[in-house]
Order: structure tokens, then sequence, then C-alpha cells
């Protein structure tokens, strides 16, 4: 791979399927090579990070607006319209609510500092990949194989396209069913793979006019719910429903819950609406100035975000009452316009939340199709040259195909009355538990145990606000496994624990992948595996193995 001046660039490659020969060898490494390619992201080198990843340039198609708009359209999905009456019946008062969300907010603000620092210093697509892969070198590349499944599963696409599928049914006149909101998302998913997968640029255009739409009508519901807590002519809550008292003293505490596990378990839906702040970090390849760009872009995202999120929750809770909350199956944003402007109007907020939604599986299926492509340029999938490539349409069509088929699964399998919470409830805890790893690994760099790695990248984040992070995570990764309350149940038909065992579970198969393919069948057959970087005939280069009979 080029060098720039002062560098030695190495990336920390995996197994690589070495079938193909549409490429060209660029150099070999040795295995124990130093891997400080982060440095290359310090150093004066041209258009600010785009030396650092060896990939074509007109594959840089994100500037700071498509940036920006990747974010806020990741993070804000169906979260803050399907979440807040789950997370006001874990809390039990709208000031527990409130304080969850605010709680949600701090941690979404700790992680989005610590990706940048961790963004800047190695600028090039798939997160949380590089940085396990840089800070946890030994056992070699078992961190990257157990990742690999954990990446799969933090992006589906399973529950946002079922609560689109609710969306569009309602807003059809029609009545949800366990078939119908499901066929919808599966078709939802089909169509983002196939406009992602063949027309990248299409995509990217719909993604961002989405998200600008997204802002608009949100801003636009805060304000209504404003102007009705003050009384404002034309924004009373009509005389056929309950007129909210939400926000008295003495009932925004009334109902308040002190179970531990309750409280966690609307935490993780809080934290589940705030996902994406890092989504950037994905893509980052494509990204023009990846430093500069990542440095503003997230920033700029994730405080709309919050903003957003605060005023809207205050916005439903001065329209909607608790009791109505709590008491209907229908989704809280729908129950705020009926409140408001009465059905119809409620059924083309059905509409907008559709929008709303699919610009959130475009964005997310846009960042973790990137992921799986880079786990391919690793080396890490078996037949990774077709993983790592831009063929045929100069997208990572097999990366968005694989989250496709686990997004549809995920859809398809879980019982109903437990789909939503179980899927939004695991992703979550392997957020929480990816978070922990990254952020008290960031905390070893910075000590003297790590000084060999040379971490210095251009943005340094408060080394407390990289602790606090980490606790959190920390917490969120512990708690679960208290049990709730009696007479509380977390699922309708799973055990409390579910989402943590299997969230631990699905590590034993990277594990067994590296045990079998890094360590058993070497030893067995009698070769080393030694390394390549190679340049495909797409223009992206990606690294692969050699059996070399030791």
């Amino acid at each position: 791979m080029p060098q720039t001046s002062g560098s030695n660039f190495q990336s920390t490659p995996l197994l690589q399927d070495t079938a193909s020969n549409s490429y060209s060898v660029i150099r070999k490494e040795p295995e124990d090579a130093p891997q400080d390619a982060h440095q290359r992201a310090n150093d004066e080198y041209v258009n600010d990070g785009e030396a650092f990843d060896n990939v074509p340039q007109t594959k840089r198609q994100l500037g700071l607006f498509s940036a920006v708009f990747l974010v806020f359209n990741r993070v804000i999905g169906t979260g803050i319209f399907a979440t807040p009456s789950v997370i006001l019946r874990t809390s039990g008062s709208v000031g527990v609510a409130l304080l969850m969300w605010f709680v949600g907010a701090l941690i979404a603000a700790m992680g989005t500092v610590v990706y940048i620092e961790l963004g800047t210093g190695l600028p090039r697509s798939g997160g949380e990949k590089n940085y396990l892969e840089f800070i946890y070198r030994r056992p070699q590349f078992l961190t990257t194989c157990a990742y690999s499944i954990y990446a799969v599963i933090t992006g589906s696409a399973a529950a946002n396209s079922v609560v689109f599928g609710e969306y569009v049914i309602h807003a059809l006149g029609a009545q949800p069913s366990q078939f119908n909101t499901r066929f919808i998302g599966v078709f939802c998913l089909t169509f983002i793979l196939l406009l992602h997968g063949l027309h990248s640029k299409w995509g990217v255009r719909l993604q961002n006019s989405l998200a600008m739409f997204k802002l608009v009508i949100l801003s636009a519901i805060a304000l209504c719910g404003i102007l009705s807590l003050a009384g404002c002519a034309g924004f009373a809550v009509k005389t056929e429903y309950e007129v909210p008292t939400n926000f008295q003293w003495d009932k925004i505490w009334k109902g308040s819950r002190g179970d531990v596990n309750a409280f966690v378990t609307g935490l993780y839906n809080v934290i589940w609406s705030f996902v994406g702040y890092s989504t950037a970090n994905y893509a980052l390849s494509e990204v023009r100035d990846p430093v500069h760009t990542i440095k503003r872009a997230a920033p700029i995202a994730m405080s709309a975000v919050t903003m957003v999120y605060l005023f809207v929750n205050v916005a439903y809770f001065a329209v909607v009452s608790k009791n109505d909350i709590l008491g209907s199956k229908r989704i809280v944003a729908a129950l705020f316009f009926r409140n408001l402007f009465g059905e119809e109007m409620e059924r083309a907020l059905s509409v907008f939340i559709a929008l709303s939604t699919l610009g959130n599986l475009l964005s997310g299926q846009f960042s973790q199709g990137r992921v799986v492509q880079e786990l391919g340029r690793e080396g890490l999938l078996p037949f990774s040259a077709f993983f790592a490539s831009n063929k045929p349409y100069g997208a990572p069509l097999a990366g968005l195909f694989t989250q496709y088929l686990v997004s549809v699964a995920f859809v398809v399998l879980p019982p109903p009355g437990d789909a939503y919470l179980f899927m939004i409830s695991l992703s979550s805890y392997c957020y929480a538990l990816i978070n922990a790893l990254v952020s008290f690994g960031l905390l070893l760099l910075y000590m003297p145990y790590l000084q060999a790695y040379d971490w210095r990248p251009p943005f340094r984040a408060p080394t407390f606000i990289v602790l606090l992070f980490a606790v959190s995570n920390l917490f969120l990764v512990v708690f679960p496994i208290v049990p709730p309350a009696s007479g509380s149940r977390t699922y309708e038909h799973l055990p409390y624990w579910s989402h943590v065992v299997v969230a631990f579970s699905v590590s034993v198969v990277g594990i067994g992948y590296w045990v079998i393919w890094v360590n058993w069948l070497p030893r067995k057959k009698g070769y080393e595996l030694v390394r390549e970087w190679v340049l495909q005939d797409d223009g992206v280069s990606r690294c692969v193995f050699r059996k070399v009979p030791s």
C-alpha cells in the first residue's frame, strides 16, 4: 500500500480467501510488523486523511452535508415515535421517563466525543472493527473474528423495518397484523438493497432529502406541543380526548419505579434511539477530508438530534395524557396528532413517520454494508474478495446483501409479542458491550502500558469523558443480569436475560472460526499464514493470506 513520509502503514488483516486473482500485489508484511497506521492521520499529508486508506478518489462521495445527514438520519428513525410509551411503562412516571432521555443524551454526547477521537486517529471505514483490532492485538486476530458477528447483529434493520410496516399499514387505514407489517418490512429492506446496491448515488440523495424533511417536521411537532403547553389558541387538546396533566408537580413523578432492571431496560430503549452517533466512522473511506469532516459533522448532527428528542418528548407529554399513552396500543406520535388535529391528520402523520423510518433504514444499511466490506478487505470473511469488491455497480453489494439476509431473518423469526423489544434490547446490549471494550481500550492507549502504540490522534477527547462513557456502558452491560422486581416482566414469552445470553453466545461463532482457521488448521497441515496487501482491479486495496510451509 502506498506510504506517506514518516509513516509505515499497517492494518490488522485476517484470514482471506485467495481464489480470486483479479488483483496485483502491492507488498508483503511480516505478521509482527508494528501497527502504527494511525500516525498517518496525525501527519500533514494530502487531503486531511484521505491518504490513510488506499481507495479510488471517485469513491469519496460524501461531504460535510452528506456526513451530517448520514448521522442524523441514522439516529432518528423509529425510536422517537415508537419507544416513548415503552420508556414510560418501564419508568412508571413522566419525570423519570424524561430523566432517562436526558441521561441517554449525555451518554450519546460522550460517545460522540470518543468516536471523534477514534475516527480522526484511524480515518478509514469500519468503525469499531478498526479500533478493536488496533487496541486488542493478542491473541492475534481473535478480536476481529469475535467482533464480526456483533457487527452483523448491531447492523440489523429488523426492528425499524417492522415499525415501518406498522406505520404504512396505519397510513393505508388497515389493521396492522403480524403478517402484513412484516411483509411490508421485508419489502422495504429489499427496496433499500436494490437502491444502495445498484444506484448508490441516488440512495445518498434520497437519504439526504429525507433527513431534511424529517428535521422540518420534527421541529414542527415540537413547536406545536410547546404552543399547546403554553395554552395558545388553536393548539388545545380536542374536547373528546383526555386533557393531560403530566407536568403538574404532583403528577410528574407519580408511579416512579425503583426497579433497577426496569430502569436499565428503559434506558436501553433510549440509547437505542440515540444509536448512530458513530455512523460516519463506518464510512470514512468514502468521506472527503475525513478528519476535518468528522470533527464537524458528528457534533452538528448529534446536537440537532438531542434538541429534537427532548422537545418532541415534552410535546408528547403536553398533548397526550399518561393514561392514554399506557392504555392505547397506538403509537404515541399518532395520539399526539389525533389529540391536536383529529383522525385525518393522524393518518397523514403515519405517512411522514414511514418516510422518516425509511431515511433511517437507508442510512443504516448504507453504513453497515461498508462495515461488512471492511471485514472482507481485512480478510476475515470466507470469499473475502467477493465481500471487499465494489463491483459491478460501484457499491458493496455483497455487504449490503449480508445485512439484508440477517435483517430479514430477525423480522421473521422472533415471536410477535416480544419481537420489537427483543431486537432493540439485543442490539442495544451489543452496542453497550462493544462501546465498553472500545472506551476502556482507549483509556489503555493513554497509559504507559501501551505507550509503544504511539497513539497521537489529531483530536483528543477529555479523559474524564472517556472514563464516564466507559463506566456508563459497563453499567449497561452488568445490570441487565439483575432479576426484575417481583411481578415485573421484561418480555411476554422470553426470559428477562434472553438478550444478554444471545449477545454473549454469538461471539462463540467467531471464536470457533478463529480456533479452527488461525490455530488448528495451520498446526495440523504444517503451514504459516503470510499476509500481502493487494490492489483489486476495481481500485480497492485488501489483504490476502498465503499459506507458506512452516
